[in-house]
């Protein structure tokens, strides 16, 4: 039997909404999706209702391959908020998703010192609830892309 995912506090959970549903359900499946513009084909995230380039309502959601690159970091050794209190200290990041967009992270499975610009990170996903799952990146592993 898998130990229960203690419930942090509503603070520190994503707000859900009925457009949004679809993102979280898929990352409880341990699946990463963006939006894509049917219009200009461009990949978005964070997930919104219209493409922030050229303005389109006409964007779908769509399966990200899981790859990406690491573009920057921070470690973060202070945080008085619950749950990041309780992971101190951790890797805040940016990442380059290979679809193309940017996307904000934690970096887990490795330390500071093991981190470089433009190394090769693949998804993984911790759960944060019994039904909410977070996207975090880790380095990537000879299997491939896997879901915690």
């Amino acid at each position: 039997m898998a130990a229960a995912v203690p419930t942090p506090p509503s603070h520190a959970l994503p707000e859900i909404d009925d457009f949004t549903r679809p993102y979280w359900d898929a990352a409880a499946e341990g699946r990463l999706l963006v939006r894509r513009c049917r219009d200009c084909r461009r990949a978005h995230h964070y997930p919104r209702e219209f493409c922030p380039r050229c303005w389109s309502a006409r964007c779908e959601w769509e399966t990200a391959s899981g790859r990406a690159t690491l573009y920057t970091w921070s470690v973060v050794h202070r945080n008085d908020l619950e749950p990041f209190s309780l992971r101190l200290p951790y890797i805040t990041a940016v990442v380059d998703l290979a679809e193309g967009p940017r996307m904000m992270t934690e970096i887990v499975e490795c330390d500071a010192a093991g981190l470089r610009i433009a190394m090769p990170l693949e998804v993984t996903f911790r759960r944060a609830a019994p039904d909410i799952a977070l996207p975090v990146f880790r380095p990537v592993r000879a299997t491939g892309v896997a879901a915690a």
